[in-house]
């Protein structure tokens, strides 16, 4: 009988979006420092998040959000630019952002660079959790190279002394995917057992994504948050990357006249922050009813009006804590913590083998890394520190560069330095959204 009730109403959600659906303005008159783009629809679970994620994946930054769905309507403007600080002129960029955001599916075609979505059959796809240490990555890529796997994408995450990783795989052979049942039971033994190390024995996993489409970031999101990540460690008191000055601000609340749970966030400002809280929140299975996010010259502010998708506020202070510390482990895990070494070479098999191996040998720990190939050039971006946590010292990198190869690995040296937060802090309280309104703690 319930059934029965569920697809009627999905039935009836799918007719409305019918007949009203979505619309899609993009202004670059009305204000002077960004574009500014409105979107309109029939509201259900996962839009805002759709949303942030199309204009995440096509690199731009959103400076400021205003987010309301009441009612069963989903209204949201974005001012955005790209990451030169430039409005978005590209006519056919701005066609094919109305085109994904007001298609009710994800068959449109990719954007150029586009590499947020990607398709499983051109290639196998390989999830992996783990204890993170020194070494793993170069470990990991030892193996693929010694089974014939040819690395062509990946995305590596640490946080909280864990590590995963989304990482795209083909026959070395061949170039496309791997579907031999004994070859693939091989990869899995041989990857399990390199994550499982001394100590990792019952929570190590490898597992292979579905047919379909997957999106990285947020799989590493999810594959993060089901290893439980967002539990706190004892953390280093000396030497670490983040210091506490650094660390997200993360204050939830309860607004009892308009029966909401009230989340309030100052955090210094990055690319995607944005996404990675909004998919935080849509997989706990918090839908965001109204918000305000506002990017000043180093920090982001943003607050947020949730309910549970049964339309009920947070009722414990249990899961007041555990959305805080998930939130706070969003921010962390993408932090762009250590020094930036972007590498650009002709692409082979055993590649990143040989570069993370030179890492491992200089004592550095990779903390986040980005590896993708095109048209047969690599084209990889390391985050890294020393063993302990501290920074590298630049003599290790002279070494490193010369070992590589000059004009092969850059570094960008300011990657390592943390501006302090602005002390100023500026609230963005809803108040043309709610006249009256009181906050419990």
């Amino acid at each position: 009988m319930f059934e029965k009730f569920e697809e009627t109403d999905d039935e009836f959600a799918k007719l409305l979006r019918r007949i009203n659906p979505p619309r899609v303005v993009i202004d670059n008159e009305s204000c002077g420092d960004a574009t500014v783009i409105q979107v309109d629809s029939v509201n259900k679970h996962g839009i805002l998040l759709h949303v942030v994620q199309v204009l995440t994946d096509l690199n731009l930054v959103i400076k400021k959000a205003y987010i309301s769905s009441d009612g069963g309507w989903f209204m949201d403007v974005f001012n955005v630019i790209n990451r030169d600080g430039e409005k978005i002129r590209d006519q056919e960029l701005i066609s094919y952002i109305q085109k994904r955001l007001e298609s009710d599916d994800d068959l449109v075609p990719s954007f150029k660079g586009v590499v947020g979505l990607m398709p499983t059959e051109e290639h196998t796809c390989i999830e992996l959790t783990g204890t993170d240490r020194p070494g793993l990555l170069s470990e990991v890529c030892a193996v693929l190279a010694d089974l014939h796997c040819n690395l062509v994408n990946a995305e590596i995450w640490t946080h909280n002394a864990r590590a995963a990783a989304v990482v795209h795989v083909t026959d070395d052979a061949t170039g496309y995917a791997i579907e031999d049942p004994n070859r693939l039971a091989t990869i899995k033994e041989m990857l399990c057992n390199v994550l499982k190390g001394n100590s990792d024995i019952n929570t190590a996993k490898m597992t292979l994504s579905p047919p379909g489409v997957t999106h990285r970031e947020r799989r590493l999101h999810q594959i993060m948050f089901a290893d439980r990540d967002y539990e706190n460690i004892e953390r280093s008191e000396g030497g670490g990357v983040h210091d506490k000055s650094s660390r997200p601000h993360v204050i939830v609340a309860d607004c009892t006249e308009k029966d909401y749970t009230v989340i309030t966030m100052r955090t210094k400002d990055r690319p995607k922050l944005l996404f990675d809280i909004v998919c935080t929140l849509t997989d706990m299975q918090y839908v965001i009813f109204h918000g305000v996010v506002h990017t000043g010259r180093m920090e982001a502010y943003q607050e947020y009006y949730i309910r549970h998708v049964d339309g009920v506020p947070i009722s414990s202070e249990a899961e007041r804590e555990r959305v805080m510390q998930c939130l706070e482990a969003a921010v962390e895990r993408r932090g762009s913590e250590g020094l930036q070494l972007e590498l650009c070479a002709e692409d082979r098999v055993g590649l990143l083998s040989d570069i993370t191996r030179i890492f491992r040998e200089n004592s550095l720990c990779i903390k986040r890394a980005e590896i993708s190939t095109k048209g047969g050039i690599a084209r990889d971006t390391f985050y890294v520190t020393d063993v302990t946590g501290c920074p590298v010292d630049p003599k290790t990198v002279d070494s490193i560069c010369r070992q590589i190869g000059q004009g092969i690995l850059h570094v960008k040296w300011n990657s390592t330095s943390s501006p302090k937060p602005q002390e100023k802090t500026i609230s963005f309280l809803l108040g043309s959204f709610f006249k009256v309104r009181t906050f419990r703690h």
